[in-house]
């Protein structure tokens, strides 16, 4: 392109967006790519640029209506990490997937102290929109990545569309669920609700084949977290899921340590390990380096925040893990759990969140978060089991031990304080989604689950939809169907019970009901079937406006093919 021309461009798209952020580096508007033979230096100082690589793809998240985040890290090829101290990065953005038709151009860099991780908060962007980026070092280029703005607040968006994962452990098997997820070409978004990576070392929990967790052994420090977050996101497949939709993303317990909470975790032990707040801290800087996920203000480490979708969600997304979670009680035994003290998520967040819901006019109000919200009777489940002649229901007990105390079960107080919000207030279309458990579940929540003839007389609260895992384990084969058959029975307002295959939720929005359809894989182990759904298992369920009672097995709902797929067409991916 010629000087006179580049010029012209420039004050062209002086004003097209600005970046807000740019992972604690600093950044500045520029003139965009235009698609033609470009060097692709930075500042136009090759001395200065050090050789890189793009080896964990890119990603894009938190979208709002002006703005998104843009992610990517790149790799010193040159030179050791540690003696490289700063690399210049340039971000394109287009409307196009060639990127010929740029909108803007950031400058900004990355080092170290950000284990080499860029991460751009580019705003001034129109709502609603679909766009592409790039990232550039030098004459090296990332891979084109697709995301999209949010509908304006103000706005009646007719409908949306999203993914809805978990518990994706490395160790454990392929990430074929990650491969059928990215073939979905007309989501909105992905709503990741944790166990995003595992912490575990080498046959800890998992030993597939060929994917042994790096480093080999359990990750405490800053730099083993940031080791394993690498790993994953060498993942082709992971890659494919950002690569194609913006993520908005929780943490659970595995990010850190399992069944973690404020002070502590079931997996840390602080006299071989060290302190506990140190370990978090660590945790907590590595998943916001390696997530593309917007900082909250000036408070570090805060996950809970709202979204919303037009006027269709409102959504609201809740830490209950690490921000002002109590130790887990040792069983429905333990009177502790009723305690009114007794906190899965600070009182601040919790005012956040009642508020939130009360103050809501979108046609929905949705909730992302970690486990389970809906009461699970253990004891009656475990009648219902010798009722089937289930003779030794130890296994049995013993998975839903593992699971029951830390979730909303063992934090009743808490619960207890949104159910009455919803229902002193009338909040209607309220529905849940969770993760952490593996399993697939539907459920209606009521103010009482344990009341077996209210149930029948008054309508739910809201519906929980609990998505199975992407590779993590569910209950053991030989168990599996019995158990199911267990909860429902004792359980009747548990709709749906799935508890041993991975897949994920896939949700389709209008302003006339909320739709969730399972969809399973075949297999995580075998190369052959990666991303190929068992269309035979596919489960449909949903709430229709006005009245939270799970329906099942309508139709399953179409895709957008022309808006979406025709008009603002997927990347082209490098998985096969």
């Amino acid at each position: 392109m010629d000087r006179q021309r580049r010029a012209v461009v420039k004050g062209l798209a002086a004003t097209s967006f600005t970046a807000l952020t740019a992972c604690g580096g600093s950044s500045s508007s520029s003139s965009p790519s235009t698609g033609e033979s470009d060097s692709g230096v930075v500042n136009g100082d090759t001395d200065r640029v050090p050789a890189v690589a793009f080896n964990h793809g890119v990603a894009s998240g938190d979208p709002l209506p002006d703005r998104v985040i843009l992610w990517t890290r790149v790799t010193p090829t040159d030179a050791l990490a540690r003696d490289v101290e700063n690399v210049p990065v340039r971000l394109t953005v287009a409307r196009d997937r060639d990127m010929r038709e740029p909108v803007g151009q950031i400058n900004t860099s990355t080092g170290p102290d950000r284990d080499f991780c860029v991460k751009v908060d580019v705003t001034g962007l129109r709502p609603d929109t679909w766009y592409y980026y790039q990232f550039a070092v030098g004459n090296e280029k990332s891979g084109v990545g697709r995301t999209r703005t949010f509908p304006d607040t103000t706005m009646p968006a007719e409908r949306a569309r999203f993914a809805v994962v978990s518990c994706s452990n490395y160790a454990y098997g392929l990430f074929s669920v990650y491969k059928a997820v990215s073939e979905q070409a007309d989501l909105d978004f992905i709503l990741h609700l944790g166990d995003y990576i595992y912490e575990y070392g080498p046959g800890e929990y998992g030993d597939f084949p060929g994917r042994d967790p790096l480093p080999a052994h359990e990750i405490i420090e800053l730099s083993d977290y940031r080791q394993r977050h690498a790993q994953y996101k060498t993942d082709a497949n992971l890659q494919a899921v950002h690569q194609q939709f913006p993520m908005i993303c929780i943490w659970d317990d595995h990010e850190s340590a399992n069944d973690s909470y404020r002070d502590g975790a079931e997996n840390h032990d602080e006299a071989t390990e060290g302190g506990w707040n140190e370990r978090r801290a660590a945790a907590i800087q590595a998943y916001f380096e390696w997530l593309p996920i917007r900082e909250v203000g000036t408070e570090r480490g805060r996950v809970w925040r709202k979204f919303q979708f037009g006027k269709l969600i409102d959504l609201f997304m809740l830490d209950t893990r690490l921000e002002g979670r109590d130790g887990q009680v040792s069983s429905p035994a333990d009177p502790g759990r009723f305690d009114e003290q007794r906190r899965i998520m600070s009182e601040e967040q919790m005012d956040w969140l009642t508020r939130g819901l009360s103050e809501s006019a979108a046609n929905w109000r949705m909730i992302g978060q970690q486990v389970m919200f809906a009461e699970l009777n253990i004891i009656r489940t475990l009648d219902a089991a010798r009722t089937l002649g289930v003779e030794d229901v130890s296994a049995f007990n013993g998975q839903l031990l593992s699971l029951n105390m830390d979730q909303w079960d063992g934090y009743v107080a808490d619960r207890e304080n949104i159910l009455q919000t919803l229902a002193g207030e009338s909040i209607g279309n309220t529905v849940i989604f969770t993760g952490d458990i593996h399993t697939s579940w539907a459920n209606e929540v009521y103010a009482d689950s344990g009341n077996l003839l209210e149930n029948t007389l008054a309508p739910p609260l809201a519906a929980e939809f609990v998505t199975p895992s992407v590779t993590s384990p569910g209950f053991p084969e030989e168990i599996a169907g019995l158990a199911e058959v267990a909860v429902q029975l004792s359980n009747p307002h548990m709709k749906y019970v799935e508890l041993k295959t991975p897949g994920f939720i896939l949700v389709d929005v209008t302003t006339e009901r909320t739709q969730a359809e399972f969809l399973y894989v075949r297999s995580i182990s075998s190369v052959d079937d990666l991303g190929t759904i068992d269309p035979g298992m596919t489960k449909v369920v949903g709430v229709d406006s006005g009245n939270s009672r799970i329906y099942q097995d309508r139709p399953r709902s179409e895709p957008r093919a022309v808006r979406t797929a025709m008009f603002h067409p997927p990347v082209r991916q490098s998985v096969s």
